[in-house]
């Protein structure tokens, strides 16, 4: 008898333990492609980001929440091609825009490339001032230590090593979902305007709008993730991790930037405080939020820090491969291995 119920029960174990090894093993390779798409997401809450989803909620409270909720689809739909196409091509998008095109159009896509890069970065050194000065760290202290430890990163760090700094850092962006919290925002109207857009056909309504979009959709993104995903040669078997860690990078991103308009629409706009940057929202907190205030600061102010200072050490490389893409490999292609 014994003997039977042992015969019923191995089948059992045995199925339940090759179910369990199959788990693991796509967790493993989950993981192993892990990288170009989360960083990507996370990266897109840089410093203008911020800024403007700050705006958003100071100017509108959470009237521009549903905005948020659909972007977050045209992202992980616009990243999602750059993903497939990195994993199927093994190439960058600069390379694929050549060889369609040529390298006139690829010239002159890069120069507005360049040029939109430029202007980011500025941005981002600005957040790192803007960031620090909360702190009470002075912007000419602050911003050559940030120039000095980024070109340390790219001239001297591995493409491995950069990647699991950045994979860290976007733990922070935690902080922003804690300072949604610690606002005790009115969560039924939070529901209610997500669902029910209350759209104003007003101009500067409709400025934040696109401004919310154009933020969350930059094109430094599908630059860089295809670059990274074709120099990390994932292959084409991997392409359905790929496209989930797309996904989820997609949706945490703009998960973070609903928090922001909430921390902000919760906050400012029910206090008819107007703000010229994220650097004014974390100061704003303290007299608002109580007991929290402080915290609230010190959260948005570190998240702001992380986000200037991470969306740094992706640009400029970007700004290398795509440049040096123009040409065929044979004339010098860039490799990101090689930072």
């Amino acid at each position: 008898m014994r003997m039977k119920q042992l015969e019923k029960t191995r089948p059992t174990r045995t199925l339940a333990h090759k179910r369990r090894a199959v788990w693991v093993r796509q967790l493993m390779l989950l993981l192993s492609v892990m990288g170009p798409g989360l960083i990507t997401a996370n990266v897109d809450n840089d410093a203008t980001g911020i800024t403007g989803y700050s705006l958003a909620g100071a100017q509108y409270g959470y009237g521009l929440l549903w905005a948020i909720v659909l972007v977050t689809i045209s992202l992980a739909v616009v990243q999602e091609m750059v993903a497939r196409m990195g994993v199927v091509t093994g190439k960058g998008l600069a390379d694929l825009i050549r060889e369609r095109f040529g390298v006139k159009i690829t010239f002159w896509s890069m120069v507005l490339l360049l040029i939109a890069n430029a202007a980011t970065t500025v941005a981002e050194f600005a957040g790192v001032a803007g960031a620090m000065d909360i702190f009470g760290v002075s912007p000419f202290i602050a911003v050559p230590a940030a120039a000095l430890l980024v070109w340390f990163l790219v001239t001297r760090g591995s493409y491995k090593y950069v990647e699991r700094i950045l994979l860290a850092l976007c733990l922070i962006y935690v902080s922003y979902v804690a300072s949604g919290f610690l606002v005790h925002p009115d969560w039924t109207q939070v529901l209610h305007q997500t669902v029910v857009p209350p759209i104003q056909l007003n101009q500067g309504y409709l400025l934040t709008l696109v401004a919310v979009i154009g933020t969350t959709i930059a094109p430094w993104m599908q630059f860089y993730q295809q670059s990274a995903i074709a120099d990390k040669q994932i292959p084409v078997k991997h392409l359905r991790y790929e496209r989930i860690e797309t996904y989820v990078g997609a949706f945490l991103t703009d998960f973070v930037a609903f928090f922001i308009v909430i921390c902000t629409g919760a906050t400012l706009f029910v206090h008819h405080i107007q703000i010229t940057q994220a650097k004014d929202a974390a100061l704003a907190l303290v007299p608002l939020v109580g007991g929290n205030g402080q915290i609230a600061e010190l959260l948005f102010g570190i998240g702001l820090l992380n986000a200037s200072g991470q969306a740094l050490p992706c640009l400029f490389p970007q700004i290398g491969w795509s440049s040096f893409s123009i040409f065929p490999t044979s004339l010098g292609g860039c490799s990101c291995q090689s930072f």
